[in-house]
């Protein structure tokens, strides 16, 4: 029985849902968001999103909490929107950005250009003392989330010295070096 389900998704003022064959359409005042959905049915009741599954099938059950969650996410999205804060650790390791091109340094003989979707704002921040920043922000988590861990991977954190791109908050787990 999926308890994340069960539960409907409220819908706040300036958005506005659409349910059409198996798409649903989230648009609010951030964007556009649109999710092809199987299994499950969508009704929009006073104000609220309610998902529910047309059988007990286990590929069904497990459908209902998805989509449920993928549906308060865009709403969240379309309304707040989503942001994913990277740190840079290590000593010459720097970040900047020309519009949508994010150019980091990260240790390597040259330096990272990439080109970032447009519809994810990136800002770089970097104060004397502090570890460099990139902060990326959109109305679509799964994009966030993916062009997060794409830079991320340029260089994982180590373990020995916590050096890398990490998000931040992000707690590192530490190794002893050798014992000599």
């Amino acid at each position: 029985m999926s308890r994340i389900g069960k539960s409907p998704v409220a819908i706040p003022e300036g958005v506005t849902i659409e349910v059409n064959d198996n798409i649903i359409t989230v648009k609010g005042k951030l964007g556009e968001l649109t999710q092809e959905f199987s299994g499950v049915s969508i009704k929009i009741e006073d104000g609220q999103v309610v998902v529910e599954r047309s059988s007990d099938h286990k590929d069904i059950r497990a459908k209902h909490g998805l989509y449920r969650s993928l549906i308060a996410n865009m709403v969240e999205g379309v309304s707040k929107g989503w942001t994913k804060e990277l740190e840079l650790v290590g000593v010459g390791y720097r970040a900047s950005n020309q519009g949508q091109k994010l150019e980091i340094a990260v240790g390597f003989s040259h330096n990272i250009v990439m080109s970032i979707a447009p519809e994810v704002k990136v800002e770089t921040v970097s104060e004397k003392g502090k570890n460099p920043q990139i902060k990326l922000t959109s109305f679509d988590k799964q994009l966030v989330g993916q062009v997060a861990a794409k830079i991320r991977a340029y260089r994982k954190p180590e373990p020995y010295k916590g050096k890398g791109i990490r998000f931040v908050g992000e707690h590192i787990r530490r190794k002893a070096g050798k014992s000599a």
